[in-house]
């Protein structure tokens, strides 16, 4: 559930599931085996009440003989282990974030003293996801991209967030360990490297004592193999802007940023402690663009911090139209217990008063991303082939990460024969609900 972080670790965990001689099916939807396993995510209000119902229902099918065991792990269960013992009593086992030896240990035990089914019979079952099995993890996503964590935690003090509380400090992993990873699952035919951490940004302060993040990218760029590499989960206070020589100095990085921005008003900044102000933020975006022709950005907002007045609201809505972002998400402020927020501040934003800001919000940027697709047709793009569906195949520009943002069709009819993980130059004819139209030109 959740983050492609947590995406990240539940692939580590089927690798030591693997290296246990299990079998495995990486699908909430479809039951193929007797135990599940729930990675879940804490971030905010809506995220917990989706774990928690999917917890809910596994534990359904498991009174209904569907299932033999339920556990739960992941952020969640990391911040409400106890409670939630309390109230789901049918769950056998929960356990933290990183106790993985735990979850692993009490699995092994009850499968050596229970009855379970026949290896070979749920070996079939497990085959797609098996054969993705690289650098102590099992791939679960299409076998030309993976995402690339680079460290774990937060050492930010944001005051609505409550991720620090539940990660720990931030930990950089070490440069020549990432960049091993990437060559061993460049070698199992990985091109595409989304990269991800809670904070792109602060990577190397602590084990280096300097902002290494530019260098690890340039480093990876280097690599043979590696075709794409994009930027997840940047911080705009103290932004590393030799990152911008990098990504414009080599063409296998690509033009695209995702910077959580949260807010714009002085105001509002301040109160979340973000170390930012309006102008600062405006200039760093400017600064992006100038040095980085092309650069697709994508952040996301808040609507609704306590204290958040009208006038805040205008103000974001003009920053929001000013600045035309490529890709934008929002959200409405959720009071998250322990944040400075929740001990400091009164949630006196009406949630009716949220929903209708975010609903405006939202109706700004899907106006703005309607035009900036428009502005592609008529131009050759380099596209990534994901998959096929239908009468289509579909692809993503070096503009688009997987699964969260739109995505480049092209009929089957006008490209027979075109390869899952391969580029082509597309022409693009069309666009329709952000998504585009194209037909191959090379």
């Amino acid at each position: 559930m959740g983050c492609s972080k947590n995406l990240v670790d539940s692939e580590r965990l089927l690798a030591l599931f693997e290296e246990k001689g299990f079998s495995f099916y990486h699908n909430p939807d479809t039951l193929h085996g007797d135990i599940a396993v729930v990675n879940t995510c804490g971030f905010i209000a809506d995220a917990k009440e989706e774990s928690i119902e999917m917890i809910l229902s596994l534990c359904d099918r498991k009174a209904e003989g569907e299932l033999e065991a339920v556990y739960v792990m992941g952020c969640l269960s990391e911040r409400y282990r106890e409670e939630l013992a309390r109230e789901i009593p049918e769950v056998d086992g929960f356990y933290g974030k990183f106790d993985w030896n735990a979850l692993m240990a009490d699995v092994v035990q009850r499968d050596a003293q229970t009855a379970s089914s026949p290896a070979e019979e749920r070996a079939d079952e497990a085959s797609p996801t098996c054969a993705n099995a690289a650098a102590g993890r099992v791939l679960t996503t299409p076998s030309h991209y993976a995402y690339l964590k680079i460290s774990e935690g937060c050492d930010r003090s944001c005051a609505y967030c409550a991720i620090p509380l539940i990660t720990g400090h931030h930990k950089s992993r070490p440069i020549e360990d990432i960049l091993q990873e990437v060559s061993r699952l460049v070698a199992k035919g990985v091109c595409e490297f989304q990269i991800i951490a809670q904070e792109l940004t602060y990577y190397g302060l602590d084990l280096y004592k300097r902002q290494a993040l530019p260098e690890l990218i340039e480093r990876m760029a280097q690599l043979p193999g590696v075709e794409w590499i994009r930027l997840h989960y940047a911080y705009p206070t103290h932004f590393p802007e030799d990152l911008l020589r990098v990504m414009r100095d080599y063409p296998n990085v690509c033009s695209y940023l995702d910077i959580a921005l949260q807010h714009c008003s002085d105001r509002i900044l301040d109160r979340m402690q973000r170390h930012i102000t309006y102008a600062e933020t405006v200039a760093l975006i400017r600064k992006m663009r100038a040095e980085v022709p092309g650069i697709s950005i994508r952040t996301t907002l808040m609507v609704g911090f306590p204290g958040e007045t009208d006038e805040d609201f205008a103000q974001l809505m003009a920053f929001v139209r000013e600045m035309r972002f490529d890709r934008m998400g929002a959200f409405a402020y959720s009071e998250e217990e322990g944040t400075f927020a929740a001990q400091h501040y009164d949630d006196n934003v009406a949630d009716d008063v949220k929903a209708r800001r975010l609903d405006e919000l939202m109706s700004l940027q899907e106006e703005i991303a309607a035009e900036l697709s428009q502005a592609k047709v008529g131009k050759v793009l380099k596209v990534i082939i994901d998959r096929q569906e239908g009468d289509y195949y579909i692809g993503r520009t070096e503009a688009d990460s997987p699964e969260i943002d739109p995505e480049v069709l092209i009929p089957v009819a006008d490209a027979a024969g075109l390869e899952v993980g391969k580029f082509y130059q597309v022409l693009i004819t069309g666009c329709e609900d952000f998504d585009l139209y194209g037909r191959v030109v090379a």
